[in-house]
Order: C-alpha cells, then structure tokens, then sequence
C-alpha cells in the first residue's frame, strides 16, 4: 500500500511488542496511520514504540492483558485520549503451545483459549463499543483479527493451537454479521498467516522435534514449505502488507472474509 493510505486513521494492535504484531505496526504507521501498541510486556513494546517514533510516526504503548476486559476499557481510553481516536483494531495478541493429542494438559489448553479466543472476543467487544454509532468516537472503523494457517489444514501437534485459531475464523464472520445488521460501520476481516521466522515460528519447529516429528529444526521447516506451493517462508512484510490493505479505503466493500497469507498451504 503507498504511504499515506491511512492517513488520519487511529490504530491499536495487540501483541504488537514484537513479532508480527510489531511489523504490523510498523506497516500501518508508514501508511500514515497513529499507532497505540497493546502488550504485556510493557517494556519492550515500549522500545517498539519508541523505536517506530524515531521515524516520525505517532506511536504510543499501553500495557494490555488482552483477557481482562479493565484492560482493555483501559486501553481503548488510551487510544481515543493521546491518539485522538480509534477506527482500526488489529487482533493479533495470541499463543501456541505444542502438544501431542496424548500429551494435552487441560491449563495448556485454557491458557491458548484465554488468549486466542476471549482475547480475540473482548477486543471486538470494546471495538465496537467504541466505533459504532453512539460509541466513544462513533465512526465506524474496521478489525482485523490474526488467525493462522492452522485453522485451515490438518498439522501434527497443534491440536489446541488449530481450534482456537479456528474459533477465530469462525468469530470474525458473526462479528462482520452483527456489525452490518446493526448499521454500526464497521468491517471485520481475519487473515491467515503461514509460518515465519519469528521467535513463536521458530519455537513451534523446536517443538516438532522435540516431539519426535522432525529430526532436526532445519527439517520442521523443510516439511511445512515442502506443503507450500510457493515454496518458502512467508515474509513480515507480507503479512502486514494484506493487513494494511483490509484495514484501507480499498477494501471498503471487504467483510466477515478471511485471508489467507500462506503461499498457498491451506489451499
């Protein structure tokens, strides 16, 4: 997208301290957006942030426990306070934990569906509160909530992981429902990203391993682009390419749709 396409535009991205969430970021504010990162970890996202500033973007931090709905009153506040607004939510807070089926403990599984899934919720629930007609600023906006590739194919070992990303799929599209039907203004999209080379990419193919799924990381990884049609990794740079395009004027007649970004995995 060229810079400028969001100009104007308030955001808030969850898990934004790094990884994904920090390209993302970054993406929005070169397209023009005002940026609020949302994390736990608070200290890191604010180097995020301050590092992003250095660029002259407006970027700020806040922390954000994305399960705990104070939180996140907290967090909108502070968006609409030192931003000025708010009309882009990106849902992107969210973790994995590997397991065979035989292996799953019962807090591994509540802890992903915390995160992933009542994280993913409740940041709907204060968006739209926020956005819709009557809200704090009431003028509509758009939510992008990252799933994954896993809610989409059949892959050993993340079982927990695949259904909550799922779930993700599945609220997107009755929030993109609610939204329309009630006239609030606001698109909601999810993308599916496939592996990159993240610290959460790079922990999942230790794990393969060490579940005795792959003999080594460098064989974890071959194996998932060997399943990639396009043959390799996806980049940071695009996945918060698609990101930006969702949340942008050109794909103002875009809702309750999901997005593949994984070379063609999930096919």
């Amino acid at each position: 997208m060229a810079n400028g396409s969001l100009s104007g535009r308030k955001a808030l991205v969850t898990g934004g301290a790094r990884g994904i969430g920090a390209a993302v970021a970054q993406a929005l504010a070169r397209a023009g957006a005002s940026v609020m990162i949302g994390d736990v970890l608070t200290e890191l996202a604010a180097q995020t942030a301050a590092g992003l500033s250095q660029t002259g973007a407006r970027v700020g931090s806040v922390a954000l426990d994305v399960t705990d709905d104070a939180q996140w009153e907290r967090a909108v506040g502070a968006v609409v306070g030192e931003l000025g607004g708010f009309d882009i939510l990106i849902n992107n807070a969210g973790i994995e934990i590997t397991s065979l089926i035989a292996d799953l403990q019962a807090d591994d599984l509540r802890r992903m569906c915390d995160i992933n899934v009542v994280g993913v919720g409740l940041g709907l629930k204060h968006a739209f509160r926020a956005m819709r007609p009557g809200g704090a600023v009431g003028g509509g906006g758009c939510v992008v909530n990252v799933s994954s590739v896993a809610a989409t194919i059949a892959y050993p070992a993340i079982a927990g992981y695949s259904a909550t990303k799922s779930a993700v799929d599945r609220m997107t599209r009755v929030a993109a429902m609610e939204a329309g039907k009630l006239g609030y203004g606001i698109r909601v999209n999810c993308v599916y990203p496939g592996l990159t080379p993240t610290e959460m990419g790079m922990k999942l193919a230790t794990d393969i391993v060490a579940n005795g799924l792959a003999p080594n990381v460098e064989g974890a990884v071959g194996a998932v682009i060997e399943q990639t049609p396009l043959g390799r990794l996806a980049t940071l740079d695009e996945i918060s390419a698609a990101i930006v395009f969702l949340c942008s004027d050109e794909a103002r007649f875009i809702t309750g749709a999901g997005v593949p970004i994984d070379g063609g995995m999930g096919m």
